[in-house]
């Protein structure tokens, strides 16, 4: 769902190269159920689609009273703004590209989602800083361009925002990242596919984590 910035990625194959996605989307459940998200026309910007979306937050049970979340590469800020009509208790979108940093935070003022925050900066150093600050996050979305192959970097990254309960949604365009997660500590709680999209929740191998769940 998000964007890169000059010299981040590598060219990827026509075929394969996401186009770019101006327009809107929309919010489909929770408090701000069919409000409209401005998603600013920028090369590499795909928004999760509703498809998907929706089987998401069917997993994480609707609502999300009270928890903290964090969006990683947030891009348009549908999963993170999902999250915060769904009743999140805060959420905290990172995207380093301005003009869409920008429209996030338009559209939460327009919402009045107090419980948002948003921050125009790297998201993976924007982890450190959050873990130095002691910070933890009951649900993380990660998410960020496909070519840039960040997701296991921002998987280790996220770690210690984890609470032992902590799920972490990531989003490919390969399934092999999953297949090769449980190496690197990480369980599939729930996995899916839509056209070339693959997502999938995960928790972290611990014994806290396992038993916290309800499949």
């Amino acid at each position: 769902m998000k964007t890169s910035s000059p010299g981040r990625r590598a060219p990827t194959p026509a075929a394969r190269r996401p186009r770019p996605h101006g327009g809107e989307v929309r919010i489909i459940g929770g408090l701000w159920k069919r409000s409209k998200l401005t998603v600013p026309d920028l090369p590499g910007l795909r928004p999760t689609p509703d498809r998907v979306r929706e089987t998401v937050f069917n997993w994480l049970g609707q609502t999300l009273a009270g928890l903290r979340v964090l969006d990683l590469y947030a891009g348009s800020g549908a999963l993170g703004l999902e999250a915060a009509s769904r009743g999140a208790a805060s959420v905290l979108l990172i995207e380093q590209q301005p003009r869409c940093a920008a429209a996030i935070t338009a559209a939460a003022q327009r919402l009045g989602a107090a419980q948002v925050q948003v921050r125009a900066a790297d998201a993976l150093a924007s982890t450190h800083g959050l873990a130095r600050a002691g910070e933890r996050f009951d649900v993380v979305f990660i998410d960020p361009p496909y070519a840039s192959a960040q997701q296991l970097a921002a998987l280790q990254a996220v770690q210690p925002l984890l609470t032992p309960q902590g799920l972490v949604y990531v989003e490919a365009d390969t399934g092999d990242l999953f297949d090769a997660l449980a190496a690197e500590g990480w369980t599939l709680w729930r996995r899916g596919r839509a056209g070339q999209v693959h997502f999938a929740l995960l928790h972290r191998n611990t014994s806290d984590a396992q038993s916290a769940q309800n499949p």
